[in-house]
């Protein structure tokens, strides 16, 4: 099973949300969270990208990556 790592600000705002009950910072800890989803995506699109068997592979897997990182079309080759 793989690790996930987050910042220790965003830590310590889960403690405290979890265990103090504290729920000012719920946005805060959604956005953050969100944002590690989401690079966690990116990363696991480019390492498709990177270990694609076949060409045709390889090429769906970069556009996908390209696309989630939101690199415009006209930048592409």
């Amino acid at each position: 099973m793989k690790n996930v790592q987050i910042s220790y600000e965003l830590f310590v705002k889960l403690l405290l949300y979890h265990l103090a009950e504290d729920y000012d910072d719920t946005e805060e800890i959604a956005k953050g969270l969100q944002d590690k989803l989401d690079s966690m995506i990116r990363h696991q699109h480019y390492t498709e990208y990177k270990t694609a068997e076949t060409e045709e592979e390889k090429q769906a897997a970069r556009q996908k990556y390209l696309d989630t990182v939101g690199m415009h079309k006209d930048f592409r080759w």
